[in-house]
């Protein structure tokens, strides 16, 4: 298995990773403007992209996803809960959900809160063993923090739908699985965001001080919090669910 992360505009997080025996490979949370890069980075590792994903409708930042989608020939993909709000065709992910990448298995996980239709990537290299490897949080869980539950205007109605996501589909994972986030400090996407780029389960149930709370003081806690609203956001949404 091979696998990148790429830091980008906005605090953004991409990844790119696939089977380089079999020559498969996925493209994440693609930002406008990157899209050569991936092009690029498949022509080293000599693989084909067979799907480009993105784990949510991005605010804060231009989508490249259906862009890099349309030059390489491959699926754009959503969550199929998307499909009530954007308006063009897209290859639909529902719940556990997998894809096969050769020795690399990717299984889909719902997780609304910060979006409805957020979700994580499940990944597992079957070179590596049978237990999953990583979880690619997407803006659900960070290092540090959570998603913001605000930007669809439901703060109260989404924070108990985030509490539930991370606790019901996330923290039952093993604690030593990586999690690879969307963003890191500097977003507008969650307050008191690490730095770093990546944890695990375990020392994000240990120092994560929003994973601490009961589900009372976790909604609480995150619609208190105001933080600004990214820059340009209704005018990117509008780009990104566009057809």
């Amino acid at each position: 298995m091979f696998f990148k992360q790429l830091p980008t505009k906005e605090s953004s997080l991409s990844y790119f990773f696939g089977c380089a025996g079999h020559g498969l490979a996925v493209a994440v949370d693609v930002v406008a403007g990157d899209e050569d890069w991936f092009i690029a980075q498949a022509a080293l590792a000599q693989v084909r992209i067979t799907h480009v994903i993105d784990t949510h409708v991005h605010a804060d930042h231009y989508s490249g996803g259906r862009e890099l989608a349309r030059r390489v020939g491959a699926p754009y993909c959503l969550h199929e809960s998307a499909q009530s709000f954007v308006t063009f065709d897209y290859f639909p992910f529902s719940e556990g959900q997998a894809l096969d990448l050769g020795n690399v298995t990717v299984q889909v996980i719902h997780t609304p809160g910060h979006t409805l239709d957020s979700m994580c990537l499940l990944v597992t290299d079957a070179r590596r063993g049978a237990e999953p490897w990583f979880v690619i949080t997407g803006d659900t869980l960070f290092v540090g923090a959570v998603g913001r539950p605000d930007l669809a205007g439901r703060e109260q109605e989404m924070a108990g739908m985030l509490f539930d996501s991370v606790h019901t589909k996330l923290l039952h994972l093993p604690t030593d699985l990586e999690i690879y986030p969307g963003h890191q400090a500097g977003s507008a996407c969650g307050a008191g965001l690490s730095g770093k780029p990546s944890s695990t389960i375990g020392f994000e149930k240990r120092w994560n001080p929003f994973l601490a709370m009961d589900r009372g003081a976790f909604v609480r806690e995150l619609t208190a919090t105001a933080i600004p609203r990214p820059a340009d956001m209704d005018r990117i949404v509008a780009a990104n669910i566009a057809a």
